[in-house]
């Protein structure tokens, strides 16, 4: 029988969700039988199930998918944003058996392999009304029956969460390596003979970095080298980069107290460009604070204006924090790009040295090509420095 309709083995795998709030969640195990536990998001993305799980930024999270029918396309190695799963569990309303030339593997399969707990079988439009009215909440995942509902309920509490927590340095590499140097994007991208001469030098720092960014950059001409979350501004500025890249990453732009000094010691010696987790740090590095969203923004459709040419973005995000508008020092820092949802920050630019940083994701073309002229502006911003 196709296993969209085993109901009797469904109903077996019986696992829940249960949030701070004591609110409960029931329905069937679809992943690994682990328990997990993490704050609760919700995204609003169609698909990009794959890119989502294996995205570092995504550690500590357990992550609901609006869209109801999710595993259709598969799990395919190429489309990997790491080199495993880093969210901490995974919930939808259906995980579907794949359909598609692509596929290597089924979404089932692939949670199974990396430890991912998932929970299948509930009304995630319920589940997301919750957060949007509520804000992120804590919550326990259990699909091995181990703890009680209120005993989970009552671990969700108890747990720190993630404010004031560095992540980045659980995600980040341990030790510094040169990408693609063994041919990885020319292989899963299938453009052997067509990439651009690397002529640029740029030091990347790994704060959860996602590798179609390292793509990204690769394909306009810039040689990659990633390095650890706690290299020090000397240790990279001694290898004479063209230019430094500060990545996204995980949980609280406020508690990497160390990537923030290394920031500010950087801007004014090197062109810099941040992404996400390295937008934020670079904003608390000129003087500004950030905060936490109510819900966070986890989407690919998310709307951006370009305050300089006017023009709006489809965008991709991925961030529960955001850059403090009223803390800015107006001159010093330039707002350049706006969140038309909510007018939060999505870009800034420094007003005198060679700086600029995107809360968002150009990387992730949800437009699809929207935001592609950023890697572009970059290596302007290099070579004009």
């Amino acid at each position: 029988m196709h296993k969209k309709w085993n109901w009797k083995a469904k109903r077996e795998k019986k696992a829940f969700l249960a949030l701070e709030d004591g609110t409960i969640y029931r329905g069937y195990s679809a992943g690994a039988l682990v328990d997990a536990i993490g704050e609760v998001v919700f995204n609003t993305g169609m698909t990009g199930y794959q890119e989502i799980l294996s995205d570092p930024s995504y550690n500590g999270q357990l992550v609901t998918m609006t869209y109801p029918e999710i595993g259709n396309t598969g799990i395919n190695l190429p489309d990997m944003e790491s080199h495993k799963c880093f969210a901490n569990g995974f919930i939808t309303h259906e995980i579907n058996e794949p359909s598609s030339w692509r596929k290597e593997e089924s979404l089932a399969a692939f949670l199974q392999r990396h430890k991912i707990p998932a929970l299948a079988g509930i009304d995630t439009r319920a589940l997301t009304s919750t957060l949007r009215d509520k804000g992120t909440l804590k919550g326990y995942m259990s699909t091995t029956q181990k703890l009680s509902e209120r005993e989970a309920v009552d671990a969700a509490k108890a747990w720190e969460g993630l404010d004031g927590q560095d992540y980045a340095c659980k995600v980040s590499c341990k030790k510094s390596f040169a990408w693609d140097e063994k041919g990885r994007l020319t292989r899963s991208w299938g453009i052997a003979g067509k990439l651009p001469p690397a002529d640029l030098k740029i030091i990347a720092y790994d704060f959860g970095i996602k590798w179609n960014i390292l793509r990204r950059m690769r394909l306009s001409g810039m040689n990659v080298v990633v390095v650890p979350a706690r290299t020090s501004a000397q240790d990279v500025l001694k290898q004479k980069p063209d230019g430094v890249f500060l990545s996204n990453g995980p949980a609280d732009p406020a508690a990497v107290t160390y990537a923030i000094e290394h920031a500010r010691t950087l801007i004014g010696k090197v062109p810099v460009m941040g992404i996400c987790l390295g937008h934020q740090i670079l904003g608390l590095a000129s003087g500004a604070q950030t905060y936490r969203l109510k819900f966070g923004h986890h989407g690919c459709n998310h709307p951006v204006k370009d305050l300089e040419t006017g023009k709006i973005e489809i965008t991709s995000q991925n961030h529960n924090f955001a850059v403090d508008n009223t803390t800015i020092n107006s001159s010093k820092i330039e707002v350049t790009h706006i969140n038309l949802n909510d007018q939060t920050i999505e870009g800034i630019q420094h007003k005198k040295e060679p700086m600029f940083s995107l809360q968002y994701h150009p990387e992730a073309s949800p437009g699809p090509h929207d935001a592609s002229y950023l890697f572009a502006r970059f290596r302007k911003l290099i070579e004009k420095a």
